[in-house]
């Protein structure tokens, strides 16, 4: 039997074993080009378009289409002759992962439905998965096993903007985030319905962070800065408007229009420095080059 967990983009909410995590108006806009040429797209967060924000047309969508523009986006894990392939279209030689064990990447674990993106967990004990058992940063190692998951990749960078996703999540972790040269970006990591009744705030919890993957740094990989937020409500109940301004001078958090959080660059060395061994001129706003953009599910075992 296969037990559907069901992540949108536009993301929806938990229904018996769905995960629904919906893009829908995934937006990223940038600043100083023909402002006339994007009203048709705002961020919920300036409507009156103050900023004079220009939709980029390569890395947003709507996800209103037929089919997924894999121009594009990077389904990881597409299947090619009955088996799931990791092989990126523009990096063919660099070596893809495959998902947070125990769960893998299938590229079978998402569909088109209503203008929105649906993303799957399924339990799938007969999945061709890895042999491979990695040691990851965090956590122990563990094979991948009877669990699979979705992800999307951008396949085009950009650097500074605002970024836009409506979203609601559910019973495993769901993830709008970003990898650069060297940093990691991550806006959101939900988790939207917890079992135990000592961690029933993770139901309600914004975790967002910027990490630095240097290997020449101390602690490669953990937060060089990160908040987590009580929201108040439930995540996985409703969809929520996530929304991030980043530019070289930091980073301002919107949920439903509303600010939620401002950190400045100074802000984030101030805090990389205090509590991460980092040599005393370090400067941990590590989020300053081009990114792309990832759209995934992953089990976190610390969660269970």
């Amino acid at each position: 039997m296969k037990y559907t967990y069901v992540a949108q983009y536009k993301l929806s909410r938990l229904v018996q074993f769905c995960f629904i995590c919906l893009t829908l108006g995934l937006t990223a806009c940038s600043q100083g080009i023909d402002v006339a040429k994007s009203h048709d797209v705002l961020p919920f967060s300036d409507p009156a378009n103050t900023g004079g924000w220009v939709l980029n047309r390569e890395v947003s969508d709507e996800f209103d289409g037929e089919t997924i523009d894999e121009a594009r986006w990077y389904i990881v894990g597409k299947f090619e002759d009955g088996k799931p392939v990791y092989r990126h279209p523009d990096k063919p030689n660099k070596k893809v992962w495959r998902g947070r064990a125990p769960s893998q990447f299938s590229g079978r674990n998402y569909r088109l439905e209503n203008g929105k993106l649906i993303l799957e967990t399924r339990w799938e004990p007969d999945f061709p998965f890895s042999d491979e058992i990695r040691v990851p940063v965090f956590g122990e190692a563990m094979p991948h096993a009877n669990i699979t998951t979705a992800c999307f990749i951008s396949r085009k960078a950009f650097k500074y903007g605002y970024m836009e996703s409506k979203a609601a999540d559910a019973e495993v972790t769901s993830a709008f985030w970003s990898m650069g040269q060297g940093f990691e970006f991550d806006f959101f990591e939900l988790f939207g319905d917890h079992r135990d009744v000592q961690k029933l705030d993770l139901d309600r919890e914004l975790w967002w962070s910027s990490r630095d993957w240097n290997p020449a740094v101390n602690e490669t990989g953990k937060p060089v800065y990160t908040e987590h937020h009580d929201l108040g409500f439930r995540v996985a109940d409703d969809f929520h408007i996530y929304g991030v301004e980043w530019d070289e001078n930091g980073v301002k958090y919107y949920v439903d229009g509303k600010l939620l959080s401002t950190v400045t660059s100074s802000q984030v060395t101030k805090w990389a420095r205090e509590n991460r061994q980092v040599p005393a001129d370090y400067q941990g706003y590590v989020a300053n080059k081009p990114l792309n953009l990832w759209l995934d599910q992953e089990t976190f075992p610390w969660h269970t």
